[in-house]
């Protein structure tokens, strides 16, 4: 299964590709999200969490009629219990086709049949509805996360050393305490690699979780540093590390994870987690596809 995997989402990545210049909805590729789920004991078809996959895309742009051009920041979102995920490749060279194709006889018709196309397109090709709107200059970024501390504050940094750069969750611990606390904790340097090309991807996460059980700072920013050297897409990074988390916490316990990782090729992705049991308001601005929501100068 992850060779067939790794095989569906070489059809562009890692290889030189012309591109169209006109609309094309084959370039879609659909990355099945079961293989990697099974790797880490999470059920497909009973998930442990709730979440969206919401992508920004900054390039987007496409003529009217008469030649106009029309430049907007794309911003879509899916359910993580759809089948599939989109390969980001495929999605940009998707969205590059509409840059010489016409549609529209002014700017807003025009806007208006590239989203139905997009939501249509993509909706069929990974079996799920997906959600897309264009945000113009005038729209005002927005804060995502307003209560979360970097972990490096809470961790000390002169004990630290660390020696696992793949994933080891043998490194997270925990103790008991005699009450429940609430946690927000960010960390600013998550690296993972393209799971095909073996590029480099960087970005910040979010993780906040409720319980009786504190996972020790130290041994987390362990964890996390341990994702260098993986090679996952960032859908698959975000889930592996909620699982983690999850199996160290207490059943019934809250759990958040989210991961907003910087563009590549123009495109960002930011898939978010959370136990069937947390409130997902925490994530209201990035899941609202008619706002820009941001955190730091990375995003």
């Amino acid at each position: 299964m992850q060779k067939q995997t790794d095989e569906i989402a070489s059809k562009y990545l890692g290889k030189k590709t012309d591109g169209s210049d006109f609309y094309n909805p084959s370039f879609i590729v659909a990355i099945p999200r079961e293989e990697n789920r099974g790797q880490y004991n999470i059920d497909n078809k009973n998930l442990p969490f709730l979440g969206w996959d919401v992508w920004h895309a900054y390039e987007f742009s496409a003529l009217t009629e008469n030649g106009l051009p029309v430049t907007r920041v794309l911003k879509i979102k899916y359910d993580c219990e759809s089948e599939f995920l989109v390969e980001s490749k495929s999605l940009k060279l998707y969205l590059n086709s509409f840059n010489m194709s016409k549609f529209g006889k002014n700017i807003n018709e025009c806007l208006e049949i590239c989203k139905n196309k997009i939501e249509k397109d993509l909706s069929e090709k990974l079996k799920t509805e997906v959600w897309a709107n264009f945000l113009d200059n005038s729209v005002k970024s927005v804060e995502i996360f307003e209560d979360f501390q970097n972990i490096m504050k809470f961790a000390d940094e002169s004990r630290l050393k660390i020696e696992n750069f793949k994933e080891a969750p043998e490194v997270l611990q925990a103790e008991e305490l005699c009450e429940e606390k609430s946690y927000y904790l960010t960390f600013d340097s998550l690296r993972s690699n393209c799971r095909v090309t073996h590029q480099p991807d960087f970005g910040d996460v979010f993780i906040y979780y409720k319980s009786k059980r504190h996972i020790l700072e130290d041994s987390l920013v362990k964890y996390l540093v341990s994702f260098r050297s993986e090679f996952h897409f960032h859908e698959e990074c975000c889930e592996m590390i909620y699982k983690r988390l999850s199996d160290i916490l207490s059943e019934g316990d809250e759990l958040l994870v989210s991961a907003l990782y910087t563009r590549r090729g123009g495109i960002d992705i930011c898939p978010s987690r959370w136990s069937k049991n947390t409130n997902s308001d925490k994530l209201e601005n990035l899941l609202d596809i008619t706002k820009l929501a941001r955190y730091g100068i990375k995003q």
